[in-house]
């Protein structure tokens, strides 16, 4: 069975097309396919804000309940890294003071 992008589903409704990149993102690395729609003039005009500025990351229906998961762990703010490791990020980066 072939996938249409009419298969598509909706999964969350951003503010402009930065934060649908963002949450596209975020999807992503977590391993979920998504794309995102906006209406042509929002996108043409950089719309955020009302109708136009509506950005909607749309999933496949297989992808639904582990994208609703996601996103709702993101906004419960499951992911946020409360600590900042300087040390180890110098290792990474070789860093010399």
């Amino acid at each position: 069975m072939s996938k249409s992008l009419s298969d598509l589903i909706s999964v969350y409704k951003a503010h402009g097309r930065l934060e649908g990149e963002m949450v596209k993102a975020f999807l992503e690395a977590n391993g979920v396919r998504s794309i995102i729609s906006q209406e042509a003039a929002g996108s043409i005009y950089g719309l955020t804000l009302g109708d136009l500025g509506i950005v909607n990351l749309l999933v496949y229906p297989e992808d639904f309940e582990n994208a609703s998961l996601l996103i709702k762990q993101m906004d419960e703010g499951e992911f946020i890294e409360t600590e900042f490791q300087q040390d180890s990020f110098d290792d990474e980066v070789n860093l010399e003071y």
